[in-house]
């Protein structure tokens, strides 16, 4: 005759443990340890002459070197200005390409005719690299922050035409015929309707070209000697002064990272009413 056990209580039964890399320290942690390590085959290659200290210094030599640069009377003017000119080619270049982005991307998106006769010409312009615009933006507007701002619109204003265009033609069609009946205007329809879907792919396009913006800069800097922190690089490079060289790129690797916590602190804000930035922020 068959038995028929109770159930398990809940209290006896095994608990299944969450996977580390299904937790939230396991990001930080890794990432921690893969800095440590990648700062260890560094020094030790650099130490052990795996490598020519003269081209390569140990990172402790080149880490005390990056608070030689911030603060130090040798190269603290220089670097601040260097670093003034760099974002402001950044900033001045992102804003611009923000601004011709979200409009030709909502005058492209809004009409079927107008994106699919576009469509062709936005698909030959846009894989044109920014770097081999350099020379004409330097006949142009000559070794000034003018031409580093023309590089990074170019660069920049692909990325958020393409994101905008995307997320008008994403437009729910039954919410837009919605608004339409309830005697909507065409500024209504786009605040209303239009907009709040746009959006989150504008801060997505904005995110990206954050980061672009600013490679694009150091790059004109260091090839046409702008005004900026590539220019100094590629000065102290020519003068075979290493260390200063990856203190510098240190510099601009940090200045990156900060760049884009801080594009991400904004998309956070503005979507904050957003399904997938309230499910990020829940978990």
């Amino acid at each position: 005759m068959a038995t028929i056990t109770a159930p398990a209580d809940a209290t006896t039964r095994p608990q299944t443990r969450t996977p580390f890399s299904q937790t939230r320290l396991s990001t930080p942690i890794l990432g921690a340890l893969g800095i440590v390590g990648f700062i260890l085959v560094w020094e030790l290659a650099s130490r052990l002459a795996l490598v020519n200290p003269t081209y390569l210094p140990p990172f402790t030599e080149v880490f005390a070197t990056v608070f030689e640069v911030v603060g130090g009377e040798q190269y603290r003017a220089q670097f601040w200005a260097a670093l003034g000119n760099t974002m402001f080619g950044w900033s001045v270049g992102l804003v611009i390409a923000l601004v011709a982005g979200v409009v030709c991307g909502v005058i492209i998106g809004s009409n079927r005719w107008v994106r699919d006769f576009t469509h062709s010409t936005i698909e030959f312009l846009r894989p044109i690299p920014s770097v081999g615009l350099i020379p004409i933006a330097v006949v142009i507007f000559g070794v000034r922050p003018a031409a580093t701002i023309a590089i990074v619109v170019w660069a920049c204003f692909w990325v958020i035409l393409i994101h905008v265009i995307y997320g008008v033609a994403d437009v729910d069609p039954v919410a837009d015929s919605t608004a339409r009946s309830y005697g909507l205007g065409y500024l209504a329809r786009a605040r209303y309707v239009v907009w709040p879907t746009v959006l989150p792919y504008l801060m997505t396009g904005v995110r990206l070209s954050g980061t672009i913006a600013l490679v694009v800069a150091v790059t004109i800097e260091i090839v046409v000697q702008a005004p900026g922190i590539g220019q100094m690089i590629a000065q102290y490079q020519s003068a075979g002064n290493a260390p200063v060289v990856y203190a510098l790129a240190l510099l601009a690797g940090v200045l990156g990272l900060v760049i884009n916590l801080a594009l991400r602190r904004l998309e956070e804000a503005v979507l904050g009413w957003h399904p997938s930035v309230r499910a990020e922020v829940i978990s």
